[in-house]
């Protein structure tokens, strides 16, 4: 790994090192869906850090194979398993960090909490049912829990600006964009963001949308009378605009993510203040 590199990491590292964020004591850290893209870029992001220890990686690609030279840094002394109750048995980790798919995930993250084992999770899709029952168990465990839609500080910040200018304007469209792999649409920022809109409003505004679709979809989904439209294409990464209107104005708020370390500073904040939870949040707002 050049030393560019390197020092790209530990910028990242350093961001969120201010105010009691960094422990002098090594989280132990296990990491499902290691040998995907954002796996890595996790891996990489803890490496860094200096103030975690991975104990086990996991995922059903890359097994045996070291995770310090999947990411090029060197190797690590621990090796991809595909078996992650026998990680969570033999590792004893504090933090799990998950980003796989939606049942997958799901999956990762009650067997982690049965464990003791607070997940830090980044998977979007899973249904209302499996959250309130991983809600369940971690009031039941008294053990933390972490579920964002988005790890980019500036998505969060995006969030409340748009909570903020929905008191105002009633009228409202999101956009988003998102590479072409993503599976689920809308994503679960686009969500997050219609609900903390709807929230912030005073009282439900009926609208009167006379538009006629031409092809059934034109108008995108509809949330709460809020309309999302989602977009894939390769070469994006994580993109999203909310555009609100009003009598001769509009107001655009917009966050791109053109890499994927953009989402590591979230994630390693969410993994330094999750073992002080005894429930499971599902946005990095409230832990900032």
């Amino acid at each position: 790994m050049t030393q560019k590199a390197v020092g790209k990491y530990a910028l990242l590292a350093f961001f969120l090192s201010k105010e009691g964020d960094v422990s002098s004591v090594m989280l132990k850290v296990v990491v499902t869906g290691a040998y995907g893209r954002m796996g890595r870029e996790v891996i990489k992001g803890l490496i860094a850090a200096g103030d975690f220890k991975i104990v086990g990686a996991v995922d059903v690609r890359g097994v045996g194979e070291d995770i310090g030279t999947l990411v090029g840094m060197g190797e690590q002394d621990v090796k991809v398993s595909d078996n992650l109750d026998l990680v969570l048995q033999t590792t004893t980790p504090e933090i799990l960090i998950d980003f796989t798919t939606a049942d997958a995930g799901f999956l990762n993250c009650y067997n982690a909490i049965l464990h003791g084992v607070s997940p830090v999770s980044g998977t979007t899709g899973m249904s209302v049912s499996q959250i309130d029952q991983l809600k369940v168990l971690c009031a039941k465990k008294q053990v933390g829990a972490v579920l964002a839609p988005n790890f980019a500080l500036g998505a969060v910040i995006m969030m409340r600006l748009a909570a903020m200018a929905g008191k105002y304007f009633p009228d409202v469209e999101i956009i988003e964009l998102h590479h072409d792999q993503k599976i689920d649409a809308p994503s679960g920022t686009a969500l997050s963001t219609a609900d903390v809109i709807l929230e912030a409003q005073s009282q439900k505004i009926e609208k009167d949308d006379k538009s006629i679709e031409k092809i059934k979809g034109a108008r995108g989904a509809d949330k709460g009378g809020i309309h999302i439209h989602s977009i894939r294409l390769p070469g994006l990464i994580a993109h999203q605009e909310v555009i609100f209107g009003g009598p001769g104005q509009t107001l655009t708020i917009r966050h791109d993510s053109y890499g994927r370390e953009s989402f590591i500073p979230g994630v390693l904040l969410a993994a330094r203040k999750v073992r002080s939870l005894k429930t499971l949040v599902t946005s990095l707002n409230d832990l900032i």
